[in-house]
């Protein structure tokens, strides 16, 4: 469980990152991340070296998620 929220620890961090680089842009490319998730795809892929770094802490936190969610997941008690 303690895996889960270390990757949802990263996930957020590189959330805020990416935030970061798109009000650094501009403050309109910062709003539109933050309202509109379309537009932080096309953020992504007009300022990619900018946005690469938090863009791969991403992946990296959902990596970690999964794995913390899908192998170390509580297993059910079984009945006799």
């Amino acid at each position: 469980m303690f895996l889960f929220y270390f990757g949802l620890l990263i996930l957020l961090i590189a959330s805020i990152g990416f935030l970061i680089a798109a009000f650094k842009e501009s403050i309109w490319w910062g709003i539109g991340c933050l309202l509109l998730s379309p537009v932080s795809l096309i953020f992504l892929i007009m300022h990619w070296n900018v946005a690469k770094n938090p863009f791969f802490l991403q992946l990296i936190g959902l990596a970690i998620m999964f794995v913390g969610g899908y192998f170390f997941a509580p297993q059910p008690l079984p009945t006799h």
